[in-house]
């Protein structure tokens, strides 16, 4: 009984110790690497590595890819419109899948997210195609496009 205490006490600190911030989590994924760019050009990292807890809406890089080159690259130079961009997908707060519903909901960009639960999750049209990526500070849910401020 007392090894598998102790066992026990070894597994959960090894879990604290490997917890991962939004951020890392979305990096160690290996599909997020034009968000993880885009992040660091806004200056936004420390943000999402901080306390949160928030829900991110995250495009991989196939939906980064669905916008033009020459269009991403004029936003990845313009910061304040990148900005608002990547702010549009964060919604505060932790909110897992069984917890949306349809609706509106504000995001930290300050502008409001249409969210749909028919047919699968969607957010502004965008689908939800991974949901409920458990990160110390929150939540990313996997989505399959770039949505846009209105």
């Amino acid at each position: 009984m007392k090894k598998f205490i102790a066992l026990a006490a070894l597994s959960l600190s090894a879990l604290a110790v490997q917890a991962k911030d939004i951020v890392d989590t979305a990096v160690a994924a290996g599909q997020f690497k034009t968000l993880a760019t885009a992040l660091q050009a806004a200056g936004l990292v420390d943000t999402l590595k901080g306390k949160g807890p928030f829900t991110v809406f995250a495009p991989t890089d196939a939906a980064f890819a669905k916008i033009p080159k020459a269009q991403l690259d004029a936003l990845l130079a313009d910061k304040a419109k990148l900005t608002a961009v990547l702010t549009y997908h964060v919604v505060p707060g932790k909110v897992m899948a069984k917890d949306v519903k349809a609706g509106k909901v504000k995001t930290v960009q300050g502008g409001e997210l249409t969210l749909g639960t028919t047919g699968g999750v969607t957010v502004d049209g965008a689908k939800v195609v991974q949901a409920d990526i458990a990160a110390d500070n929150g939540v990313i849910h996997v989505i399959d496009t770039v949505v846009l401020p209105k």
